[in-house]
């Protein structure tokens, strides 16, 4: 692994801290390179379901999951994934660490 991937890591793994443990395993198993169409697909529902956070069950949570995990195979996402991370640590420090 290069410097950028093991930062990408390090920071998807700081913001996964945030998501309910019965999501983090899920999560975890979607993360595996070799389960691409189960995560793309994931990630798709993911993202519609925080778009339609305005029903209910469905939440706003839905939408950065969503992003992070289609960020694993759209490198241009990853970027702007990462870059948020980042920004949301420095404005809170600490707030993505809080749940560990």
């Amino acid at each position: 692994m290069n410097d950028l991937e093991n930062d990408h890591e390090r920071l998807v793994r700081m913001a996964l801290t945030r998501v309910p443990s019965r999501l983090r395993g899920a999560i975890d198993w979607l993360r595996v390179p070799s389960r691409r169409p189960a995560r793309v697909l994931a990630s798709l529902l993911l993202i519609v379901g925080g778009l339609l956070s305005f029903l209910p069950i469905l939440g706003l949570w839905m939408l950065p999951l969503g992003l992070i995990l289609l960020a694993e195979d759209v490198a241009l996402l990853r970027r702007g994934v990462d870059n948020l991370i980042i920004r949301i640590e420095r404005r809170y420090p600490g707030w993505l660490a809080a749940s560990r």
